[in-house]
């Protein structure tokens, strides 16, 4: 009843820039955070950066100057803007949301959305 939806995703060269974005939808009472993770081949789903409600964000040290994120809480969406990207920020992007739906707390996750950094 709660769908996450990525889109932005894609092929870039180094030094190049990409822009993410989320859009939550279905039977939502409120978002709370929202956040984008990433998972690289081989290794574990790591955290990017995430956003509250009330614009507090938390962005990681390896991307930290480089990504930015941002929300609009009207339309239940995030964004991660991606500038300066490196080889090594190739992973698959998600989107998560930790919302009510129904007045009931969960933490809902998008697909995925494939980023490639070539070098």
């Amino acid at each position: 009843q709660v769908q996450l939806v990525e889109s932005g995703g894609g092929l870039v060269q180094a030094g190049g820039s990409l822009t993410l974005s989320c859009a939550a939808s279905g039977s939502i009472f409120s978002v709370r955070a929202m956040g984008w993770y990433r998972q690289a081949p081989g290794k574990e789903r790591e955290l990017v950066a995430s956003i509250t409600s009330g614009g507090t964000t938390n962005v990681v040290d390896s991307v930290k100057g480089r990504f930015t994120i941002s929300r609009d809480n009207a339309k239940n969406t995030v964004h991660l803007q991606m500038n300066s990207l490196k080889p090594e920020d190739t992973a698959a992007y998600y989107c998560n949301a930790d919302l009510f739906s129904q007045r009931l707390p969960g933490r809902y996750w998008g697909q995925g959305t494939q980023v490639t950094v070539s070098s």
